[in-house]
């Protein structure tokens, strides 16, 4: 009886187009959808083009480009989100070659003329490791999402707490200019701690300043003040404390008749 249709499909490399027809015909009878290519650059067209190659096994020695060279090329279309393993065939096995292949990415390599099984069995378990890459990345996003979610939660908590015990009349006191003043639209985005963060940048506190003030360590600020900056698109501190200063007030003044 034969497998059930993997969900992984497998892209056939080889500059032969009968070693080709013969994997494909194999490995489709054990239950994969396979796209065959006869060159690099039809490869790297068809792994492009169809989001469902997951497994790819490729000849190393082809004209234009080896296959070190093309899995090199997948990497670069796949990025950081999209996920595939490779096997090598070489009629060849140099050390020197395998070493470097091993070295670009290939998760195994099988020697010319291949044994079907051996090489039906090594593909099987790279599917395995894929489908649980792809799972663990998906559980991390996940936990990663929560932990935004958790970081927003404590934040508000945080905001909260501080109007509870009164102290966010005092220090909203110190800061009557900047209330009468609307909030830059680029800042509408920030979260509670991290417009909290850009006000302090904007009175000229340090780091250390702001970590003593709001009981975090000089690190977490830099992270908040990493995250403002790109999230409002400023440059520096100087541009985020001059963004942040009512017109009016003597330190707007100061940094724009310079």
């Amino acid at each position: 009886m034969n497998k059930a249709v993997s969900e992984v499909k497998v892209l056939v490399v080889d500059d032969q187009p009968l070693i080709v027809e013969e994997l494909c015909e194999y490995l489709e009878a054990k239950g994969y959808r396979c796209v065959p290519a006869h060159s690099t650059d039809q490869a790297i067209e068809r792994f492009e083009a169809d989001d469902g190659i997951g497994l790819v096994l490729c000849d190393l020695h082809m004209p234009e480009r080896d296959g070190i060279e093309l899995v090199r090329s997948l990497k670069q279309i796949a990025g950081h989100q999209r996920m595939f393993e490779a096997i090598m065939l070489t009629g060849r096995a140099e050390k020197q070659d395998v070493i470097r292949a091993l070295r670009e990415g290939f998760a195994d390599y099988y020697q010319k003329p291949m044994d079907l099984e051996e090489l039906l069995e090594g593909l099987r378990h790279q599917e395995e490791a894929l489908l649980e890459r792809r799972r663990n990345f998906r559980e991390l996003g996940s936990l990663n999402q929560r932990l935004q979610e958790l970081a927003e939660s404590i934040d508000d908590l945080y905001q909260d707490l501080e109007k509870a015990r009164g102290q966010g009349t005092h220090r909203r006191a110190t800061d009557a200019a900047e209330s009468e003043w609307e909030l830059p639209p680029a800042f509408e985005k920030l979260s509670p701690r991290q417009l909290e963060v850009a006000r302090l940048v904007s009175k000229g506190k340090t780091n250390y300043q702001i970590a003593c003030e709001l009981g975090i360590t000089e690190n977490t600020v830099k992270l908040y003040v990493s995250q403002v900056l790109r999230l409002t698109h400023m440059h520096n501190r100087t541009q985020l404390a001059l963004a942040l200063t009512p017109r009016a007030s003597p330190v707007h003044q100061r940094f724009t008749t310079h």
